[in-house]
């Protein structure tokens, strides 16, 4: 197939880009290379070295004989140039990354909330408005967030996507309606999600645009198959208290013998997802596409919920010396002290996805990753911006 990846430089989208060309796909990257500008503005890079995206491209070649082609505009600000773009190239999929993907950057500021909203809404958008002018039946496949709905306790599992209830017609009768799971975001960054989702039912139900939406919990992981064949092609490790997850964090810190930094009592419930996943989910999105006039196909993009208290802990005793150290925690103002969390993941399952499991990745990402470039470590980013 002819597949474009928006913001194929990025974390999930470059791993995604080498696995679909090495899958056979035609390949073609469109990305303006923010998020390596977000790094200067930061001062802070990533903890594995990254590559120029031309030698990533160059090297990828070199070892397989695949060519990926490279455009640089942005698709948030640039709309006749995407449109005369996919009308030119004619892509059966576009997957869609070219979204600003941190919580804490997008409330950093008056000047990073505006720019998550205007990249993310603008970009979505475009593509989708594109798609429709194009008149092209192109499949769409978006990563969401399962953040968009919050992280509270629930009595239910969280369904993926839709929801069954009933109302109350004006004449008393029960009738059975269908919804989108309503969300409760918790960041700018996860209103935009959530806003995505009405921009894909719109043009879903106005244009019959075929999408895939997936809402993905905390990507864990540096490596995948293909970007473990050459250091040139390594992917992002982000460690410090914007953009790094907290597995991130406690990996860096278990490797440098820093205490792990629990955030509260710990006792928040997250979903996780190893980036190697990540990648294999995509590409079964990409084959299991939704036929022409469904409604929106949405999966819960996870394999694993834990506990950020018994990660932290888990850690501390597969590392000899690594302490845990419980800290006041800067989101408690928009987060529950405590939750569970309890989340549908039958679909991508049942497509044959055999996950990688945390207990299994841990320790070779410690010693394979955090410990050989730890002399790249910027300790006093680790913790978030208001601490250091």
């Amino acid at each position: 197939m002819k597949i474009v990846v928006l913001g194929g430089d990025g974390f999930c989208g470059w791993p995604n880009s080498l696995h679909l060309s090495n899958a056979g796909h035609e390949i073609t990257i469109v990305d303006n290379l923010s998020r390596r500008k977000i790094d200067v503005e930061l001062e802070v890079e990533s903890l594995t070295p990254i590559a120029s995206i031309h030698t990533r491209l160059n090297t990828w070649k070199e070892l397989t004989g695949k060519e990926i082609n490279f455009f640089n505009f942005d698709i948030a600000k640039e709309y006749y140039h995407l449109l005369s773009f996919i009308k030119d190239l004619k892509p059966d999929v576009i997957v869609h990354f070219a979204e600003q993907r941190s919580a804490p950057y997008s409330s950093l500021s008056e000047q990073t909330k505006r720019y998550t909203v205007d990249n993310n809404l603008n970009a979505t958008h475009n593509v989708l408005c594109a798609i429709a002018d194009s008149g092209l039946d192109i499949h769409l496949v978006h990563l969401g967030s399962i953040g968009v709905y919050g992280y509270h306790t629930t009595e239910m599992e969280i369904p993926e996507g839709y929801l069954n209830i009933k109302v109350e017609s004006r004449s008393g009768e029960q009738v059975n309606q269908e919804i989108l799971y309503p969300p409760d975001t918790e960041s700018i960054y996860h209103m935009t999600k959530a806003q995505d989702q009405l921009f894909f039912h719109y043009y879903n139900k106005n244009n019959g645009i075929r999408i895939t939406d997936l809402h993905q919990g905390n990507v864990w992981g540096t490596h995948t198959e293909e970007t473990k064949l050459d250091e040139r092609l390594v992917n992002r490790f982000d460690y410090d208290g914007v953009y790094g997850t907290v597995l991130n964090r406690f990996i860096i810190q278990a490797a440098v013998g820093h205490p792990l930094t629990v955030y509260g009592s710990g006792e928040q419930t997250r979903a996780f997802i190893h980036i190697q996943d990540t990648t294999r989910c995509i590409e079964l999105a990409i084959n299991n596409p939704p036929p022409k006039d469904a409604k929106v196909q949405i999966f819960n993009q996870i394999t694993q919920t834990h506990c950020v208290k018994d990660l932290a802990e888990t850690l501390s005793k597969m590392v000899d010396g690594v302490k845990v150290s419980y800290v006041d925690n800067p989101r408690k103002h928009i987060e529950d002290k405590e939750n569970e969390f309890f989340v549908a993941k039958k679909c991508f399952l049942s497509m044959g996805l055999k996950p990688i499991f945390l207990e299994e990745g841990l320790v070779s990402e410690i010693h394979e990753i955090a410990e050989k470039y730890q002399h790249r470590c910027d300790r006093s980013k680790i913790l978030p911006p208001r601490w250091t």
